[in-house]
Protein backbone atom coordinates (compact mmCIF):
# COMPACT_ATOMS: atom_id res chain seq x y z
CA UNK A 1 0.00 0.00 0.00
CA UNK A 2 1.16 3.16 -0.95
CA UNK A 3 1.39 6.48 1.65
CA UNK A 4 -2.15 7.52 1.19
CA UNK A 5 -3.82 6.53 4.62
CA UNK A 6 -5.88 9.45 5.44
CA UNK A 7 -8.45 9.88 7.59
CA UNK A 8 -11.72 10.78 6.85
CA UNK A 9 -12.63 14.22 7.71
CA UNK A 10 -11.58 17.15 5.58
CA UNK A 11 -10.85 15.34 2.64
CA UNK A 12 -12.08 16.25 -0.95
CA UNK A 13 -13.61 13.15 -1.64
CA UNK A 14 -15.26 14.37 -4.23
CA UNK A 15 -12.55 15.87 -5.98
CA UNK A 16 -10.67 12.63 -6.18
CA UNK A 17 -13.52 10.76 -6.99
CA UNK A 18 -14.16 13.16 -10.00
CA UNK A 19 -10.39 12.54 -10.44
CA UNK A 20 -10.10 9.12 -10.00
CA UNK A 21 -12.76 8.39 -12.83
CA UNK A 22 -10.85 10.67 -15.19
CA UNK A 23 -7.72 8.53 -14.89
CA UNK A 24 -9.46 5.48 -15.40
CA UNK A 25 -11.42 6.83 -18.19
CA UNK A 26 -7.32 7.69 -19.88
CA UNK A 27 -6.19 4.33 -19.10
CA UNK A 28 -9.23 2.37 -20.73
CA UNK A 29 -9.09 4.86 -23.62
CA UNK A 30 -5.47 4.33 -24.10
CA UNK A 31 -5.68 0.70 -23.78
CA UNK A 32 -8.80 0.52 -26.33
CA UNK A 33 -6.44 2.97 -28.72
CA UNK A 34 -3.10 0.63 -28.38
CA UNK A 35 -5.57 -2.58 -29.14
CA UNK A 36 -6.59 -1.30 -32.37
CA UNK A 37 -3.76 1.26 -33.59
CA UNK A 38 -0.29 1.03 -33.79
CA UNK A 39 1.90 3.33 -31.49
CA UNK A 40 2.57 5.81 -33.75
CA UNK A 41 -0.79 6.43 -34.42
CA UNK A 42 -1.92 10.03 -33.80
CA UNK A 43 -5.21 8.89 -31.55
CA UNK A 44 -2.86 6.64 -29.78
CA UNK A 45 -0.39 9.48 -28.63
CA UNK A 46 -3.04 11.76 -27.99
CA UNK A 47 -4.52 9.06 -25.68
CA UNK A 48 -1.30 8.53 -23.80
CA UNK A 49 -0.82 12.38 -23.21
CA UNK A 50 -3.90 12.55 -21.62
CA UNK A 51 -3.71 10.12 -19.52
CA UNK A 52 0.32 10.91 -18.97
CA UNK A 53 -1.12 14.64 -17.84
CA UNK A 54 -3.83 13.33 -15.48
CA UNK A 55 -1.78 11.01 -13.67
CA UNK A 56 1.25 13.89 -13.22
CA UNK A 57 -1.20 15.98 -11.85
CA UNK A 58 -2.59 13.48 -9.05
CA UNK A 59 0.58 12.41 -8.31
CA UNK A 60 1.64 15.60 -7.42
CA UNK A 61 -1.26 16.58 -5.75
CA UNK A 62 -1.54 13.12 -3.57
CA UNK A 63 2.70 12.07 -3.45
CA UNK A 64 1.63 9.22 -5.39
CA UNK A 65 -1.00 7.13 -7.12
CA UNK A 66 -2.47 4.13 -6.44
CA UNK A 67 -5.15 2.21 -8.51
CA UNK A 68 -6.59 -0.91 -6.99
CA UNK A 69 -9.11 -3.39 -8.60
CA UNK A 70 -11.22 -5.29 -5.58
CA UNK A 71 -13.97 -7.58 -7.27
CA UNK A 72 -16.02 -5.08 -9.36
CA UNK A 73 -14.90 -2.16 -7.09
CA UNK A 74 -12.13 0.36 -8.21
CA UNK A 75 -10.08 2.38 -5.22
CA UNK A 76 -8.07 5.02 -5.76
CA UNK A 77 -5.36 5.24 -3.19
CA UNK A 78 -7.94 4.38 -0.32
CA UNK A 79 -11.02 6.06 -2.14
CA UNK A 80 -13.44 3.73 -3.30
CA UNK A 81 -14.99 5.03 -7.01
CA UNK A 82 -18.44 5.57 -7.38
CA UNK A 83 -18.68 4.06 -10.96
CA UNK A 84 -22.32 4.37 -13.11
CA UNK A 85 -23.75 2.97 -16.22
CA UNK A 86 -22.25 5.04 -18.21
CA UNK A 87 -19.44 4.25 -17.15
CA UNK A 88 -19.37 0.81 -15.55
CA UNK A 89 -18.79 -1.08 -18.87
CA UNK A 90 -15.59 0.90 -19.83
CA UNK A 91 -13.93 0.25 -16.46
CA UNK A 92 -15.12 -3.39 -16.43
CA UNK A 93 -12.68 -4.05 -19.16
CA UNK A 94 -10.03 -2.54 -17.35
CA UNK A 95 -10.58 -4.31 -14.73
CA UNK A 96 -10.78 -7.82 -16.72
CA UNK A 97 -7.46 -7.06 -18.11
CA UNK A 98 -5.76 -6.25 -14.99
CA UNK A 99 -6.90 -9.38 -13.04
CA UNK A 100 -6.68 -11.43 -16.28
CA UNK A 101 -2.96 -11.00 -15.34
CA UNK A 102 -3.38 -11.65 -11.70
CA UNK A 103 -2.66 -7.73 -11.10
CA UNK A 104 -4.81 -6.34 -8.21
CA UNK A 105 -3.18 -2.95 -7.68
CA UNK A 106 -0.79 -0.79 -9.45
CA UNK A 107 1.36 2.14 -8.46
CA UNK A 108 2.74 4.95 -9.80
CA UNK A 109 5.42 6.29 -8.26
CA UNK A 110 6.60 10.39 -8.57
CA UNK A 111 8.70 11.11 -11.70
CA UNK A 112 6.54 8.37 -13.96
CA UNK A 113 8.16 9.11 -17.78
CA UNK A 114 5.16 9.09 -20.38
CA UNK A 115 7.15 6.65 -22.34
CA UNK A 116 6.36 4.16 -19.48
CA UNK A 117 2.76 3.99 -20.59
CA UNK A 118 2.60 2.56 -23.84
CA UNK A 119 4.91 -0.26 -22.57
CA UNK A 120 2.91 -1.07 -19.83
CA UNK A 121 -0.79 -1.09 -21.49
CA UNK A 122 0.62 -3.58 -24.83
CA UNK A 123 1.25 -6.25 -21.79
CA UNK A 124 -2.20 -6.03 -20.61
CA UNK A 125 -3.17 -6.61 -24.08
CA UNK A 126 -0.69 -9.63 -24.22
CA UNK A 127 -2.74 -13.10 -23.68
CA UNK A 128 -1.85 -13.95 -19.96
CA UNK A 129 0.12 -17.01 -19.16
CA UNK A 130 -1.74 -20.09 -18.70
CA UNK A 131 -0.14 -21.56 -15.25
CA UNK A 132 0.55 -18.14 -13.03
CA UNK A 133 -0.07 -15.22 -14.89
CA UNK A 134 1.11 -12.67 -12.86
CA UNK A 135 4.27 -14.22 -12.52
CA UNK A 136 4.07 -14.19 -16.29
CA UNK A 137 3.66 -10.70 -16.48
CA UNK A 138 6.32 -9.91 -13.84
CA UNK A 139 8.69 -11.69 -16.18
CA UNK A 140 7.47 -9.55 -19.08
CA UNK A 141 7.59 -6.70 -17.08
CA UNK A 142 11.75 -7.05 -16.61
CA UNK A 143 12.71 -6.14 -19.87
CA UNK A 144 10.49 -3.06 -20.12
CA UNK A 145 11.49 0.18 -19.54
CA UNK A 146 9.28 0.16 -16.62
CA UNK A 147 10.29 2.20 -13.41
CA UNK A 148 8.17 3.87 -11.69
CA UNK A 149 5.24 1.56 -11.82
CA UNK A 150 4.85 -0.86 -9.19
CA UNK A 151 2.18 -4.19 -9.59
CA UNK A 152 0.64 -6.08 -7.02
CA UNK A 153 -0.94 -9.40 -7.27
CA UNK A 154 -4.57 -10.11 -6.17
CA UNK A 155 -4.42 -10.65 -2.83
CA UNK A 156 -5.36 -14.92 -2.45
CA UNK A 157 -8.43 -15.51 -1.23
CA UNK A 158 -10.16 -12.40 -2.94
CA UNK A 159 -12.69 -13.07 -5.38
CA UNK A 160 -15.58 -15.51 -6.43
CA UNK A 161 -14.40 -17.69 -9.33
CA UNK A 162 -10.82 -16.92 -7.37
CA UNK A 163 -11.61 -17.73 -4.32
CA UNK A 164 -9.18 -20.75 -2.83
CA UNK A 165 -9.88 -23.49 -0.27
CA UNK A 166 -9.49 -23.83 3.19
CA UNK A 167 -6.02 -25.30 3.29
CA UNK A 168 -5.23 -22.38 0.57
CA UNK A 169 -6.73 -19.98 2.57
CA UNK A 170 -4.64 -20.63 5.52
CA UNK A 171 -1.27 -20.87 3.53
CA UNK A 172 -2.60 -17.58 2.25
CA UNK A 173 -3.44 -16.02 5.39
CA UNK A 174 0.29 -17.47 6.82
CA UNK A 175 2.52 -15.71 4.03
CA UNK A 176 0.48 -12.62 4.91
CA UNK A 177 1.18 -13.07 8.44
CA UNK A 178 4.85 -13.68 8.89
CA UNK A 179 5.44 -10.67 6.36
CA UNK A 180 3.62 -8.74 8.87
CA UNK A 181 6.00 -10.22 11.71
CA UNK A 182 8.98 -9.90 9.79
CA UNK A 183 8.22 -5.95 8.96
CA UNK A 184 6.98 -5.42 12.33
CA UNK A 185 10.53 -6.64 13.98
CA UNK A 186 11.84 -4.28 10.88
CA UNK A 187 10.45 -0.92 11.85
CA UNK A 188 10.50 -1.88 15.60
CA UNK A 189 14.29 -2.62 15.56
CA UNK A 190 15.12 0.67 12.66
CA UNK A 191 13.26 2.86 15.63
CA UNK A 192 15.24 1.42 18.64
CA UNK A 193 18.56 1.68 16.49
CA UNK A 194 17.69 5.61 15.49
CA UNK A 195 17.24 4.23 11.64
CA UNK A 196 14.47 5.05 9.41
CA UNK A 197 11.96 3.65 9.46
CA UNK A 198 10.22 2.13 5.98
CA UNK A 199 6.77 2.99 6.99
CA UNK A 200 5.60 2.74 3.34
CA UNK A 201 5.73 -1.15 3.55
CA UNK A 202 4.36 -1.29 7.06
CA UNK A 203 1.59 0.05 5.69
CA UNK A 204 1.49 -2.14 3.00
CA UNK A 205 1.92 -5.09 5.60
CA UNK A 206 -1.78 -3.05 7.10
CA UNK A 207 -3.50 -3.17 3.76
CA UNK A 208 -2.76 -7.09 3.30
CA UNK A 209 -3.88 -7.50 6.98
CA UNK A 210 -6.98 -6.17 6.31
CA UNK A 211 -7.63 -7.52 3.24
CA UNK A 212 -7.20 -11.07 4.20
CA UNK A 213 -9.81 -10.28 7.10
CA UNK A 214 -12.28 -8.94 4.92
CA UNK A 215 -11.68 -12.23 2.89
CA UNK A 216 -10.76 -15.00 4.88
CA UNK A 217 -11.12 -14.07 8.56
CA UNK A 218 -11.29 -17.55 10.34
CA UNK A 219 -7.84 -17.83 8.88
CA UNK A 220 -6.76 -14.51 9.99
CA UNK A 221 -7.85 -15.32 13.42
CA UNK A 222 -6.35 -19.20 13.23
CA UNK A 223 -2.78 -16.81 12.99
CA UNK A 224 -2.99 -15.42 16.06
CA UNK A 225 -2.67 -18.90 17.82
CA UNK A 226 0.97 -18.78 16.93
CA UNK A 227 1.91 -16.62 19.99
CA UNK A 228 5.55 -16.95 19.55
CA UNK A 229 7.45 -16.05 22.67
CA UNK A 230 10.77 -15.50 21.52
CA UNK A 231 9.23 -13.69 19.06
CA UNK A 232 6.08 -11.70 21.10
CA UNK A 233 7.14 -7.79 21.04
CA UNK A 234 6.11 -8.19 17.10
CA UNK A 235 3.95 -10.96 17.24
CA UNK A 236 1.79 -9.16 19.38
CA UNK A 237 1.86 -6.46 17.39
CA UNK A 238 0.36 -8.06 14.79
CA UNK A 239 -2.36 -10.04 16.84
CA UNK A 240 -3.40 -6.40 17.82
CA UNK A 241 -3.51 -5.50 14.40
CA UNK A 242 -5.53 -8.24 13.32
CA UNK A 243 -8.00 -8.88 16.46
CA UNK A 244 -9.01 -4.75 16.14
CA UNK A 245 -9.47 -5.01 11.96
CA UNK A 246 -11.65 -8.18 13.18
CA UNK A 247 -13.68 -5.69 15.66
CA UNK A 248 -13.73 -2.80 13.64
CA UNK A 249 -15.26 -4.76 11.06
CA UNK A 250 -18.08 -5.98 13.34
CA UNK A 251 -18.38 -2.04 14.16
CA UNK A 252 -19.52 -1.15 10.41
CA UNK A 253 -15.99 0.77 9.95
CA UNK A 254 -14.97 1.19 6.19
CA UNK A 255 -12.03 -0.05 4.39
CA UNK A 256 -10.67 3.09 4.88
CA UNK A 257 -11.09 3.19 8.39
CA UNK A 258 -10.10 -0.25 8.94
CA UNK A 259 -6.66 0.72 7.22
CA UNK A 260 -6.30 3.79 9.65
CA UNK A 261 -7.50 1.34 12.84
CA UNK A 262 -5.10 -1.61 11.91
CA UNK A 263 -1.89 0.67 11.26
CA UNK A 264 -2.71 2.36 14.73
CA UNK A 265 -2.69 -1.32 16.16
CA UNK A 266 0.31 -2.12 14.93
CA UNK A 267 2.12 0.82 16.31
CA UNK A 268 0.07 0.61 19.69
CA UNK A 269 3.32 -0.60 20.99
CA UNK A 270 5.79 1.66 19.33
CA UNK A 271 7.07 3.49 22.58
CA UNK A 272 8.16 0.31 23.83
CA UNK A 273 11.31 0.87 22.07
CA UNK A 274 12.16 3.87 23.77
CA UNK A 275 12.25 2.05 26.93
CA UNK A 276 15.47 0.04 27.92
CA UNK A 277 15.15 -3.46 27.19
CA UNK A 278 15.80 -4.64 31.01
CA UNK A 279 12.60 -3.29 32.18
CA UNK A 280 10.25 -4.25 28.83
CA UNK A 281 11.82 -8.29 29.20
CA UNK A 282 12.00 -8.41 32.70
CA UNK A 283 11.11 -11.69 34.17
CA UNK A 284 10.23 -10.63 37.69
CA UNK A 285 8.32 -7.84 39.34
CA UNK A 286 9.26 -4.21 38.55
CA UNK A 287 10.00 -1.79 40.94
CA UNK A 288 8.26 1.45 41.66
CA UNK A 289 10.97 3.73 39.28
CA UNK A 290 11.09 0.74 36.39
CA UNK A 291 6.88 0.86 36.45
CA UNK A 292 6.95 4.46 36.51
CA UNK A 293 8.90 4.05 33.08
CA UNK A 294 7.00 1.60 31.70
CA UNK A 295 4.00 3.79 32.35
CA UNK A 296 5.69 6.11 29.97
CA UNK A 297 5.30 4.12 26.78
CA UNK A 298 2.28 5.56 25.28
CA UNK A 299 3.62 9.02 25.78
CA UNK A 300 7.15 7.59 24.12
CA UNK A 301 4.58 6.09 21.31
CA UNK A 302 2.91 9.22 20.70
CA UNK A 303 6.13 11.56 20.09
CA UNK A 304 7.62 8.41 18.33
CA UNK A 305 5.01 8.57 15.70
CA UNK A 306 4.83 12.70 15.57
CA UNK A 307 8.36 12.49 14.46
CA UNK A 308 8.62 9.44 12.38
CA UNK A 309 8.62 10.10 8.67
CA UNK A 310 6.67 8.34 5.80
CA UNK A 311 3.29 9.91 6.34
CA UNK A 312 1.93 12.36 4.25
CA UNK A 313 -0.51 14.30 6.72
CA UNK A 314 0.73 13.99 10.75
CA UNK A 315 -0.74 10.66 11.89
CA UNK A 316 -3.68 11.87 14.66
CA UNK A 317 -5.44 9.16 15.12
CA UNK A 318 -2.11 6.44 14.96
CA UNK A 319 -1.55 9.11 17.83
CA UNK A 320 -4.11 8.86 19.77
CA UNK A 321 -3.95 5.28 19.87
CA UNK A 322 -0.77 4.55 21.05
CA UNK A 323 -1.68 7.46 23.64
CA UNK A 324 -4.61 6.04 24.73
CA UNK A 325 -4.77 2.01 24.40
CA UNK A 326 -3.90 2.09 28.66
CA UNK A 327 -6.38 4.49 29.84
CA UNK A 328 -9.43 2.80 30.60
CA UNK A 329 -12.92 4.22 30.01
CA UNK A 330 -12.99 5.63 33.47
CA UNK A 331 -9.12 7.13 32.96
CA UNK A 332 -8.00 5.35 35.74
CA UNK A 333 -5.13 3.87 34.08
CA UNK A 334 -2.77 5.44 32.75
CA UNK A 335 -0.83 8.28 31.14
CA UNK A 336 -2.76 10.76 33.73
CA UNK A 337 -5.32 13.03 32.70
CA UNK A 338 -5.88 17.05 34.21
CA UNK A 339 -8.75 16.88 32.26
CA UNK A 340 -11.95 14.74 31.40
CA UNK A 341 -11.53 13.27 27.91
CA UNK A 342 -12.89 10.30 26.51
CA UNK A 343 -10.54 7.74 24.67
CA UNK A 344 -11.30 7.79 20.90
CA UNK A 345 -13.09 4.63 19.61
CA UNK A 346 -9.78 3.35 17.62
CA UNK A 347 -8.29 3.93 20.72
CA UNK A 348 -11.05 1.75 23.04
CA UNK A 349 -10.68 -0.98 19.93
CA UNK A 350 -6.70 -0.91 20.07
CA UNK A 351 -7.35 -1.58 24.41
CA UNK A 352 -9.63 -4.22 23.86
CA UNK A 353 -7.43 -6.09 21.15
CA UNK A 354 -4.83 -5.67 23.24
CA UNK A 355 -5.71 -6.86 26.18
CA UNK A 356 -7.33 -10.07 24.87
CA UNK A 357 -3.54 -11.19 22.85
CA UNK A 358 -1.50 -10.10 26.11
CA UNK A 359 -3.49 -11.83 28.54
CA UNK A 360 -3.49 -15.06 26.42
CA UNK A 361 -0.21 -15.19 25.38
CA UNK A 362 2.89 -16.39 27.19
CA UNK A 363 5.21 -12.96 28.03
CA UNK A 364 8.47 -12.56 30.26
CA UNK A 365 6.78 -12.02 32.62
CA UNK A 366 3.18 -14.22 32.74
CA UNK A 367 4.30 -18.03 32.01
CA UNK A 368 0.82 -19.30 32.40
CA UNK A 369 -1.82 -17.17 30.28
CA UNK A 370 -5.60 -17.46 30.87
CA UNK A 371 -7.37 -19.32 29.16
CA UNK A 372 -8.67 -17.23 26.28
CA UNK A 373 -12.48 -17.86 27.25
CA UNK A 374 -11.69 -16.35 30.97
CA UNK A 375 -9.84 -13.87 29.52
CA UNK A 376 -12.93 -12.63 27.59
CA UNK A 377 -14.83 -13.47 30.43
CA UNK A 378 -13.01 -11.37 32.43
CA UNK A 379 -12.72 -8.23 30.15
CA UNK A 380 -17.00 -8.15 30.08
CA UNK A 381 -17.74 -9.11 33.62
CA UNK A 382 -15.21 -6.99 35.93
CA UNK A 383 -15.80 -3.21 34.72
CA UNK A 384 -12.39 -2.46 36.97
CA UNK A 385 -10.64 -3.82 33.70
CA UNK A 386 -12.17 -0.61 32.09
CA UNK A 387 -12.94 -1.92 29.14
CA UNK A 388 -15.63 -0.50 26.55
CA UNK A 389 -18.41 -3.67 27.12
CA UNK A 390 -19.87 -3.01 23.13
CA UNK A 391 -16.37 -3.20 22.09
CA UNK A 392 -15.26 -6.48 23.84
CA UNK A 393 -18.85 -8.02 22.76
CA UNK A 394 -18.07 -7.74 19.18
CA UNK A 395 -14.74 -9.40 19.65
CA UNK A 396 -16.75 -11.78 21.55
CA UNK A 397 -19.48 -12.22 18.31
CA UNK A 398 -16.12 -12.70 16.20
CA UNK A 399 -14.08 -14.96 18.51
CA UNK A 400 -17.04 -16.83 19.94
CA UNK A 401 -16.92 -17.67 23.46
CA UNK A 402 -14.47 -20.18 23.53
CA UNK A 403 -12.22 -18.82 20.31
CA UNK A 404 -10.29 -20.78 18.07
CA UNK A 405 -7.42 -22.02 19.93
CA UNK A 406 -8.97 -23.32 22.98
CA UNK A 407 -8.08 -26.65 24.84
CA UNK A 408 -11.37 -27.85 26.01
CA UNK A 409 -12.85 -31.19 27.89
CA UNK A 410 -16.35 -32.29 26.75
CA UNK A 411 -18.52 -34.22 28.31
CA UNK A 412 -17.27 -37.51 26.48
CA UNK A 413 -14.31 -36.13 28.51
CA UNK A 414 -12.24 -36.17 24.81
CA UNK A 415 -9.83 -33.56 24.67
CA UNK A 416 -10.61 -31.34 21.94
CA UNK A 417 -9.21 -27.68 20.21
CA UNK A 418 -11.53 -24.90 18.91
CA UNK A 419 -10.65 -24.63 15.48
CA UNK A 420 -13.82 -22.38 14.00
CA UNK A 421 -16.62 -20.12 15.13
CA UNK A 422 -20.17 -20.90 14.64
CA UNK A 423 -22.04 -18.43 12.69
CA UNK A 424 -25.17 -18.12 14.65
CA UNK A 425 -24.83 -15.71 17.09
CA UNK A 426 -26.88 -17.73 19.26
CA UNK A 427 -24.56 -20.64 19.12
CA UNK A 428 -21.51 -18.64 20.26
CA UNK A 429 -21.14 -21.54 22.47
CA UNK A 430 -21.31 -24.61 20.66
CA UNK A 431 -18.32 -23.86 18.30
CA UNK A 432 -16.44 -26.38 15.78
CA UNK A 433 -13.47 -28.36 17.26
CA UNK A 434 -11.24 -30.64 16.79
CA UNK A 435 -10.94 -33.92 18.80
CA UNK A 436 -7.61 -35.09 19.77
CA UNK A 437 -7.70 -37.58 21.83
CA UNK A 438 -10.46 -40.34 23.63
CA UNK A 439 -11.83 -40.16 27.22
CA UNK A 440 -9.14 -42.19 28.37
CA UNK A 441 -6.87 -39.29 27.59
CA UNK A 442 -4.50 -41.11 24.48
CA UNK A 443 -3.93 -39.29 21.73
CA UNK A 444 -6.05 -39.81 18.40
CA UNK A 445 -3.88 -41.26 15.29
CA UNK A 446 -6.11 -39.10 13.26
CA UNK A 447 -7.99 -36.10 15.08
CA UNK A 448 -12.20 -35.76 14.39
CA UNK A 449 -13.33 -32.63 13.50
CA UNK A 450 -16.86 -32.17 15.25
CA UNK A 451 -19.78 -29.03 15.08
CA UNK A 452 -20.89 -29.11 18.67
CA UNK A 453 -24.28 -27.43 17.34
CA UNK A 454 -24.98 -31.31 16.17
CA UNK A 455 -27.34 -32.71 18.13
CA UNK A 456 -28.87 -36.17 18.73
CA UNK A 457 -32.47 -36.96 16.21
CA UNK A 458 -33.89 -38.86 19.07
CA UNK A 459 -33.39 -35.94 21.69
CA UNK A 460 -32.69 -32.94 19.92
CA UNK A 461 -29.78 -32.63 22.58
CA UNK A 462 -25.97 -31.72 21.46
CA UNK A 463 -24.37 -34.73 21.15
CA UNK A 464 -21.34 -33.34 22.85
CA UNK A 465 -20.59 -30.21 24.64
CA UNK A 466 -17.72 -28.19 26.86
CA UNK A 467 -17.57 -28.46 30.18
CA UNK A 468 -14.61 -26.76 30.63
CA UNK A 469 -11.65 -25.27 28.93
CA UNK A 470 -7.77 -26.38 30.22
CA UNK A 471 -4.56 -25.04 29.73
CA UNK A 472 -2.44 -26.63 27.08
CA UNK A 473 0.97 -26.61 29.15
CA UNK A 474 -0.74 -28.97 31.62
CA UNK A 475 -1.09 -31.50 28.74
CA UNK A 476 1.73 -30.64 26.85
CA UNK A 477 -0.08 -29.84 24.08
CA UNK A 478 0.70 -26.93 21.79
CA UNK A 479 -2.73 -25.92 19.93
CA UNK A 480 -1.17 -24.44 16.76
CA UNK A 481 0.25 -28.03 15.92
CA UNK A 482 -3.88 -29.23 15.51
CA UNK A 483 -4.60 -25.53 13.59
CA UNK A 484 -1.90 -24.81 10.99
Amino acid sequence: MNGHLRGGEGKDTSRLQEQGRKVLGALYTALRALKFYPLENAAVQTALDELHGLVTALVASEGGVEVRVVGDFFFLNETRLRLDLSNYSAFGSFARALTEHGVGAVEVLPGIERGEWAPFLSLLLRAPHPEDPFRGFLDRLSGAPILHLEFRPIPEGQGGAQGLGGQQELEAAKRTYAQSVRLAREALSDLRMGRVVNVRKVKRAVQGIVDQVLANEPSMLTLTTLRDYDEYTYTHSVNVCIFSVVIGQRLGLSRLQLYELGLGALFHDLGKSRIPLEIVNKTEGLTEEEWFQLQQHPTEGLLALFHLQGFQDVPYRQMLMAYEHHMKVDLSGYPKNRRPRRPSLFSRIVAVADAFDAGTSVRSYQYQPWPPDRVLQEMRDNPKRGFDPLIVKALINATGVYPIGTLCILDSLELAVVTGVHRDPARLHQPVVKVISDSLGLPLATPRVVDLSETDPATGRPLRTIIKTANPERYGIRVADYLL
